[in-house]
């Protein structure tokens, strides 16, 4: 299997993120990850990132950051994405009643196209990032696909977070194959669960990184888990991945129950070196 780059979801380990982040980075760094995917600044300056990765010896692959960011302040927000020197810039989330079934889709494919055409001139690939939430179906499609078949392969790229896919329903091992040549970031997140596709178990965050409130659900028995120890199967997950062109890897553990953040972060690094990566 080739040797995919791997980084960290640094919304991950955001509260080490925020009370010290050339701490965190430094940590980051010495449990084996060299490449990372910002979601959130907490009132850094690029330059001042920037600097600390370059400190760290991390590289800065992609990040999290709403359109209407980028739609609201044009190339000063892509600048600053820019200065960190990323590639890629992935929509994290975005409302259902947005998307396709909805009257302000058109406005939607508008506002991604306008977003994504500004990104390419300054050589940074658009991706988007989904949840459960996006496998609901509108005219026998998931809402995802929608996405995809309406906006051009070179404009917009799936991100696929292969938790989300799996809890909605849908094997991630197959939808990572349908993209093959159209995705080069995938997100590696395991979890345990008693009931798939029973609603959102996450809580979303704001174009700085802060979180909103967490819906309450029950009886599905959901709990993140460090990589290799959930339900998903991460070494079919890793050969579809390279099946389908993809370059690298992102761990994301949204929370951590029972240790803390950055031991989990290590845990799944440890794994995934146990798989050749």
């Amino acid at each position: 299997m080739k040797k995919f780059k791997i980084g960290l979801q640094l919304y991950s380990v955001r509260r080490e993120m925020e009370r010290d982040m050339d701490s965190a980075l430094a940590d980051v760094k010495k449990i084996g990850y060299d490449y990372v995917e910002f979601a959130g600044y907490f009132g850094k300056t690029a330059q001042q990132v920037r600097a600390l990765l370059d400190k760290h010896g991390l590289t800065c692959v992609s990040v999290h950051q709403s359109p209407d960011l980028f739609l609201r302040e044009g190339q000063k927000a892509v600048d600053y994405v820019k200065t960190l020197g990323a590639e890629y810039a992935a929509i994290p989330w975005y409302p259902a009643d947005k998307l396709k079934g909805s009257p302000e889709w058109d406005k939607t494919v508008e506002n991604f196209t306008k977003v994504a055409k500004l990104l390419k001139k300054n050589g940074i690939q658009l991706m988007y990032h989904n949840h459960d939430s996006e496998f609901k179906k509108v005219d026998g499609k998931y809402l995802l696909d929608w996405i995809f078949d309406t906006i051009p392969a070179d404009l917009i790229q799936p991100q696929v977070d292969t938790c989300w896919a799996h809890y909605a329903g849908c094997d991630p091992v197959k939808y990572l194959l349908k993209y093959s040549g159209r995705i080069k970031v995938v997100h590696l997140k395991d979890f345990a669960c008693t009931k798939l596709g029973g609603g959102p178990v996450y809580a979303l965050i704001d174009e700085n990184g802060k979180e909103g409130k967490k819906p309450t659900q029950k009886d599905t028995g959901f709990e993140y888990r460090p990589l290799g120890r959930g339900i998903q199967d991460i070494p079919a997950i890793l050969k579809a991945s390279e099946k389908a062109g993809a370059e690298i890897q992102i761990v994301e553990q949204d929370e951590s129950p029972d240790r803390p953040p950055m031991e989990a972060a290590k845990i799944s690094r440890e794994y995934l070196k146990s798989l050749g990566q």
